[in-house]
């Protein structure tokens, strides 16, 4: 982790990833931005922590305006004008009748503040299960201090929603509003109330949100359909190309980008490999954890030998 200071003197942190070729990126990617790339640059070299450094541009500016090596990252967003437009035209059937679902099964959609009743929520949900989409679940077992730490940042921006049954939470929003784009930084329900459609509805407030504010894009991590695409792709989104940026930091940063090591491996990778990869990767962690989250596979216990 590096701390650097922006322009605006504003703290920035800073996460280094990688062994051989070590890339530096903002933390708070798509929330925080590179504004003057130089003098992040001269401060990240000084403290000679990394090889390679990579900042992303809003995805409301998508025309390239760094003087630097640019890529593109494919990004999930939703172009809005109107409520009713996006109700209409930009979603099919199915999707309405699954965000009419949840108020019919006694779905309740609220905004609600960051608080200690909130903040128990989320640890619940988080704690339901250890595997979601065939993955271990990164945030099973986080307690809510923790949760209340990540969950503080950005504060000034955000709007937290909630989904709620019997007065219980079972999902959550956090959208973060930015320069002409809005970000959905969290979006998830209780598996066990899967049925009742509380993340369509979720996702259904939070365009309305946007909208009556005049917010043309909502913006949703990454285009794949690996990671809640189909879902994405239901509810309007659609691939947009952002530009990326790499600089390179040292002699071995300046090679890894000649050679293409920067890029993430899954993309050499072919794709029908890839989904056999995830398939096997869903049924080792359904055998593996449990609802404890207690690995289910026997661990050798070693012993160290004296003389």
């Amino acid at each position: 982790m590096m701390i650097i200071k922006s322009d605006q003197n504003k703290e920035l942190e800073l996460a280094v990833s990688g062994g051989f070729v070590r890339i530096a990126r903002l933390c708070n990617e798509y929330y925080e931005f590179v504004d003057k790339a130089d003098t992040l640059v001269a401060q990240i070299k000084q403290q000679d922590q990394a090889d390679i450094f990579t900042f992303v541009q809003s995805a409301s500016e998508r025309s390239p305006r760094h003087q630097r090596r640019c890529e593109w990252d494919d990004a999930a967003v939703l172009q809005l004008t109107t409520f009713e437009q996006w109700w209409k035209k930009q979603i099919n059937d199915k999707t309405r009748n699954m965000i009419r679902k949840a108020a019919k099964t006694g779905v309740e959609i609220r905004e609600v503040g960051f608080n200690e009743d909130l903040v128990r929520g989320i640890e619940r949900i988080y704690n339901e299960s250890p595997v979601r989409q065939g993955r271990r679940f990164r945030h099973f077992g986080k307690t809510s201090e923790i949760i209340r730490v990540e969950h503080s940042t950005f504060l000034d921006q955000s709007v937290f929603i909630g989904a709620y049954f019997k007065d219980e939470l079972i999902g959550f929003v956090k959208l973060v509003h930015g320069k002409g784009v809005s970000n959905l930084m969290n979006i998830i329900s209780l598996v066990s109330h899967r049925d009742k459609a509380p993340t369509n509805a979720l996702l259904s407030k939070s365009v309305e949100l946007c909208t009556k504010q005049g917010i043309p894009l909502l913006h949703y991590g990454s285009w794949s359909r690996r990671s809640m695409g189909d879902f994405k792709k239901h509810h309007g989104f659609e691939l947009m190309r952002v530009p990326r940026y790499y600089v390179s930091l040292s002699i071995k940063g300046t090679l890894a980008l000649a050679l293409k090591l920067h890029r993430p491996i899954q993309e050499r990778i072919p794709e029908n490999f890839l989904d056999k990869l995830a398939e096997f990767r869903g049924r080792w962690n359904t055998l593996r954890f449990g609802k404890s989250g207690r690995s289910r596979i026997p661990t050798i216990q070693r012993t160290t030998a004296t003389g």
